[in-house]
């Protein structure tokens, strides 16, 4: 693995685990056996790091949802898909985890990739959710942006309560509900 991949995987693991404010460059550099120079031969600034970082965390994050979203299966199938698929829960999301932190909740250019990958995501599953409206598979009552935006606070608030609890039954607990929830939308 090249310098900068090595940096940027740093990066991505250490920004999920710690933030952005708690993250210094030296500690990017140590977990990328990296010096100094080569950090700012690839990189001019921390946040640019970061950036480049947060999006291709954004990549991986839009990929994995991509794959079960647009796959085979009714809108059902694919959201219960989406909502069930394997997570680290206890981790939390690696874009979702930047709303947290107060510097980047204070840079545009740090919280660019995770609002576009937030919208992303929420469209994405919008989309799917107007498909299995206009299939007759969902009610044709069901407001798709609203349903989506549920679906993707389902997983972000599951995150949340699994940290809080130290136990992934509380995300688990969330996920069944939604689903419980998808099903009563049903046509």
């Amino acid at each position: 693995m090249d310098t900068r991949k090595r940096l940027l995987t740093a990066a991505q693991e250490l920004l999920w685990e710690r933030g952005y404010a708690a993250t210094s460059p030296k500690v990017i550099q140590a977990a990328a056996s990296a010096g100094q120079g080569s950090m700012y031969h690839h990189f001019h600034s921390k946040e640019d790091l970061a950036i480049a970082a947060l999006e291709e965390s954004a990549r991986s994050l839009r990929h994995d949802a991509q794959a079960v979203l647009s796959g085979p299966g009714t809108a059902l199938e694919k959201l219960e898909g989406y909502l069930r698929r394997q997570r680290d829960s206890l981790r939390g999301c690696r874009m979702g985890r930047m709303t947290y932190d107060a510097d980047v909740l204070a840079s545009p250019v740090l919280m660019a990739p995770v609002t576009r990958t937030m919208d992303w995501l929420v469209e994405t599953i919008a989309g799917v959710v107007r498909q299995g409206v206009e299939n007759g598979e969902l009610r044709d009552d069901v407001d798709p942006e609203a349903l989506a935006c549920t679906v993707a606070a389902v997983v972000q608030g599951g995150y949340v309560l699994a940290r809080a609890h130290g136990d992934t039954s509380p995300f688990d607990a969330a996920v069944d509900g939604a689903v419980g929830l998808l099903e009563r939308a049903a046509a």
